[in-house]
């Protein structure tokens, strides 16, 4: 059943890491359970993710070498009896290797030369055609054109496999996967020209989707165009990924249960050495810190091979500090809405219509009016014991961000004509749409509904009160958009306060893409399309625009490519105001990161904010000391004397937050120019009046590409001015503006912020 995972099946996989031994289970969107048991003894085994010293002339160390070398921390002796055996051996993205141990077995280990640390690996859950035109892509001209749509990009993806014989997936046209790719499919599927690899991690030989959510983000990322397609009769267009000509290459790391992390990092090692150009995880867990959490240690060795890794930014908002996946080395994106709605209109008997949102918008439905009922006492609609509500449109409330299967059911079951259902309070305007049975209904916002449970409750005639839906199919260039979701995570960064995240916001809400017709949607029925939600979906739309940046740049780091998506980024809907979050109101960088990408800007940024891996080293030193940056960094050799310590303001972030006082903060940043060698660029502040900063110099001369300029922003508090948040949060933007480019870096003031 597709129910309730259209929000948690696209909030994707997500794991959950302690390194302590007793296991505590994570309750709602983002669980964490163990392979094994979660009481452990001496006796019993679990799977732990063990970091080693590389081998001795690693170098020139083969894999067979380095597999000989993890394994001889798992010789007879031991603990006693035979050899426990190794289930996964990382290569590519540190030297490590995954094995079912006792605490016993763990104990022995953990006293070989060459041991580093070892963690207790856990599951977490997963976290879901019109998008690329509303984001700027179009097929006759601009980037697609410029970057031959991604074309000799190879797309990497951590998730539930891949439906391969899906037309999306098809490679009319396409050329040859680049010499340099060593990836492979596993029988008995056929790679061809745009699946070019596909493994599973998960042990035996099933790359089949059985859940439908690596098919779902494989098309939205990459997926080949395929012309007439529509969800359930919705939609109906072209459909197209992001980077159409880009190749695909699948890793199954995940079930509908969710993903071991010992799976998900050999997923990263095999897709490092098979020579991905990014690599998209819709997963994530709760925050921890970034020394015991085993994905943001994976995607640091990815990263530091040249490849960027981006993650869905987790569905718990729209609570703050909620955010997974909040590593500054990775790309964390959170979910908005798109200029498309599935329209169902209610229309009530006075006359006032209210628009909602449906996939089950059945045409035969008549326009006429339907007696309206609404239950007294109890609003769920659980259950109708002595209610007629035959051939009624019933009013039902909602305490969750999907209409409850219930619900639907005993509506259906009762004889109820059709069903209004109205949104979680907490989820403001945003309406999570998926497909039910055949029940004509429409989604409304809480504030729409409440007018509606007016109108239902007026008077002794009550009783006469009319309903009808109407139904309008898709409609697009709907506004405003994009619109933050609901359940996109929020900032601030739990793990690295000083580090703004989400880096950017892409969309999340309602998207349509490829689904593997052996996945039954509402039942019964299969289908080549569907519609979901979640962060799941929005890391798969900036995935494909960092592919369309690396065709455009094949020598920019990982750091470049992120900064050119941050800094093109756009704080203003399609109306030309300010973003707003679920409530209407202006978001905050903490909901939207930099900004919603902008994909026909991101290939011609004109600066960027660069990092390497040694940038990264000392900003570990700064925020967690030396044992967490050789963990992390996978270099026992390395010392934070050496590498130098990096305070988090002062890391060359494309966003800069800072600490709000009175007294002056400044922050150094240098930005690397990649545009036009001759280039000026001047300082613009959009920031409130009582904030008070300052930046130096005000204009930067290059003359040269590639050449470096380095600047300070100074920020303290001017004092409020009647402003409900002076002296504690500030929001603006500093611009540099050229005659061709304008990079856009956020400036948050944020009086929580510890200085550094």
């Amino acid at each position: 059943m597709a129910h309730l995972t259209a929000l948690l099946l696209a909030s994707v996989l997500v794991f959950v890491l302690s390194a302590t031994p007793t296991l505590s289970i994570i309750t709602g969107g983002g669980g964490a359970t163990a392979r094994q048991s979660t009481s452990l003894n001496h006796g019993a085994a679990r799977t732990y993710v063990v970091l080693v010293e590389p081998p001795a002339h690693a170098h020139h160390a083969d894999e067979a070498a380095h597999r000989r070398w993890h394994e001889s921390f798992l010789r007879p002796g031991t603990a006693g009896g035979d050899a426990p055996t190794i289930r996964h051996s990382y290569t590519g993205v540190f030297s490590g290797f995954a094995a079912k141990l006792t605490e016993d077995e763990l104990a022995a280990v953990s006293r070989k030369r060459g041991f580093v640390r070892a963690f207790p690996e856990r599951r977490v859950p997963l976290m879901t055609t019109r998008t690329p035109g509303f984001l700027g892509l179009d097929a006759k001209q601009g980037v697609w054109n410029a970057t031959n749509y991604g074309e000799g990009v190879i797309v990497g993806l951590l998730d539930t496999g891949i439906a391969a014989s899906h037309r999306s997936f098809g490679d009319e046209g396409m050329p040859p996967p680049p010499a340099k790719w060593k990836g492979k499919c596993q029988a008995p599927v056929r790679c061809n020209n745009k699946l070019v690899g596909l493994v599973s991690l998960m042990g035996g030989n099933d790359t089949t989707d059985a859940v439908g959510h690596g098919t779902h983000t494989a098309g939205t990322a990459a997926g080949h165009f395929v012309d007439g397609v529509s969800a359930f009769g919705l939609g109906k267009g072209t459909a197209a990924g992001i980077a159409p000509g880009a190749h695909l290459a699948m890793y199954k790391v995940c079930d509908g249960e969710g993903c071991f992390e010992s799976d998900i990092l050999a997923g990263m090692d095999a897709a490092v050495k098979d020579g991905v150009d990014v690599l998209s995880l819709s997963l994530g867990g709760p925050s921890i810190p970034l020394d015991k959490d085993l994905i943001a240690i994976g995607a640091f060795g990815v990263m530091s091979k040249g490849v960027l890794v981006v993650c869905a930014g987790g569905n718990s908002g729209p609570t703050p500090s909620t955010l997974s996946n909040e590593a500054p080395w990775i790309l964390t994106v959170g979910a908005g809405s798109v200029d498309r709605s599935y329209r169902a209109t209610v229309r009530l008997g006075d006359g006032e219509a209210f628009d909602g949102e449906s996939l089950t918008q059945d045409k035969r439905f008549s326009s006429k009016a339907y007696p309206l009922y609404y239950p007294q006492g109890t609003s769920y609609c659980d259950y109708f014991d002595g209610v007629n509500i035959t051939g009624k449109v019933v009013v039902c409330d909602t305490e969750t961000p999907l209409p409850p299967l219930n619900s639907i059911q005993a509506v259906q079951a009762a004889g109820g004509a059709g069903v209004v259902f109205i949104n979680e309070a907490d989820f403001g305007y945003t309406i999570v749409v998926e497909k039910y049975y055949n029940l004509p209904m429409s989604q409304v916002t809480a504030t729409d509904g409440a007018k509606i449970m007016g109108y239902a409750r007026v008077g002794s005639t009550a009783a006469a009160h009319t309903a009808t839906i109407l139904f309008n199919s898709s409609i697009v260039h709907v506004k405003p958009a994009p619109i933050v979701a609901a359940f996109s995570s929020r900032g601030p960064n739990a793990a690295s306060p000083g580090v703004l995240k989400p880096d950017i916001m892409a969309p999340g809400l309602n998207i349509l893409a490829a689904w593997p017709s052996m996945v039954p949607i509402d039942g019964t029925e299969s289908y080549s399309y569907n519609v979901a939600s979640g962060t799941s979906m929005a890391a798969p739309h900036a995935t494909g625009i960092v592919a369309l940046v690396k065709k455009a740049h094949p020598d920019w780091s990982p750091s470049a490519v992120k900064s050119a998506i941050m800094t093109t980024s756009s704080t203003a809907d399609n109306a030309g105001h300010p973003i707003m979050d679920e409530e209407h109101r202006k978001a905050s960088f903490y909901s939207i990161g930099a900004g919603h990408v902008d994909a026909a800007k991101a290939v011609d940024p004109g600066l960027v904010y660069d990092l390497d891996v040694g940038d990264y080293s000392a900003y570990i030193c700064g925020l967690l000391g030396e044992p967490a940056m050789k963990t992390i960094t996978g270099n026992s050799s390395l010392t934070c004397a050496a590498m130098g310590s990096i305070p988090e303001a002062q890391l060359n972030y494309p966003a800069i937050l800072v600490p709000l006082s009175e007294k002056p903060f400044k922050a150094k940043r240098t930005v690397t120019n990649v545009g036009p060698a001759m280039s000026v660029y001047t300082a613009h502040l959009d920031v409130p009046k009582w904030l008070k900063v300052k930046v130096e110099p005000e204009s930067l001369e290059f003359t040269s590409a590639m050449e470096k300029k380095t600047f300070t922003v100074t920020v303290s508090s001017g004092g409020g001015d009647g402003d409900a948040d002076a002296g504690q949060l500030a929001e603006g933007s500093l611009r540099w503006v050229s005659e061709d480019h304008v990079v856009r870096s956020p400036i948050i003031a944020d009086a929580r912020v510890v200085p550094t």
